[in-house]
């Protein structure tokens, strides 16, 4: 977040687009409690829009964090902070909503990520910036398709073992048992890769070499909310299913 004279300046396109997929993910997890916790047919969640749109919440939470890796004087400490969080997600929603149970979701994934960035920085280090951040977008588009058995991608895809998916407790690394299931799922294969494609990318932001337009507030109340997307994040999931109770209760009273 620096400038060419030296002196800290804030990213807040960073900002604004973390803020823009927080509200995004709002949107998409109500729309999500709608359909499979509250039964209501909404056949629009099931268009390939909304498939796009989780893809796209996901890439960009992704590669933010891991660019915003190169800022922080303690990934170990903001990783296990983050993965903490993860774990109380877990526990509330197999004890509250086993139903919609998080086994390893997006927090999981970030809070392993930057650990795993921290114990890695000094291999990571050796890439030149683009090359790294070329390379991990290919090996995440290269093993997309890995927690589904496969990898490559269609048609010149292999499958791979299926002992690797019936171990039962590989699921993290992205290898889910056919009876696997979480509500929120991003394993670390793929999604580890394009996390550190953001590390990589993240070294030209450390740097300040932006184009100026990335330091200009465009629209601050995303700035905002995406200053505090961790707190949203953890809390917008109640909060949410408390409204729709509400509502549909009034509704079917």
């Amino acid at each position: 977040m620096s400038s060419s004279s030296g002196t800290l300046r804030r990213i807040v396109l960073l900002d604004e687009l973390r803020g823009l997929a927080i509200l995004l993910m709002v949107f998409y997890h109500a729309c999500y409690d709608i359909v499979y916790i509250f039964g209501v047919d909404f056949p629009f969640f099931n268009t390939p829009f909304m498939h796009y749109l989780q893809v796209f919440i996901a890439s960009n939470f992704v590669i933010i964090s891991g660019i915003s890796c190169r800022f922080s004087h303690s990934n170990l400490k903001r990783g296990a902070f983050a993965f903490s969080f993860g774990l109380l997600l877990t526990a509330f929603t197999l004890i509250f909503i086993p139903s919609q149970a998080v086994l390893f979701g997006v927090l999981h994934l970030l809070g392993a990520g930057m650990m795993l960035f921290a114990l890695c920085r000094p291999l990571l280090d050796r890439l030149h910036p683009l090359v790294g951040t070329l390379l991990f977008v290919l090996l995440f588009r290269f093993t997309l398709y890995v927690p589904y058995g496969m990898l490559g991608y269609p048609p010149l895809a292999i499958n791979l073992p299926t002992s690797l998916y019936e171990a039962g407790y590989l699921f993290a690394l992205g290898f889910p048992a056919p009876s696997f299931f979480s509500s929120d799922y991003f394993p670390l294969v793929p999604w580890l890769f394009l996390f550190f494609a953001g590390s990589c990318l993240g070294v030209y932001f450390k740097e300040g070499r932006c184009p100026e337009l990335f330091y200009n507030p465009r629209i601050p109340a995303f700035s905002v909310v995406g200053r505090y997307s961790m707190w949203i994040y953890l809390f917008h999931q109640p909060i949410t299913y408390g409204i729709l109770w509400v509502i549909f209760s009034v509704i079917r009273a």
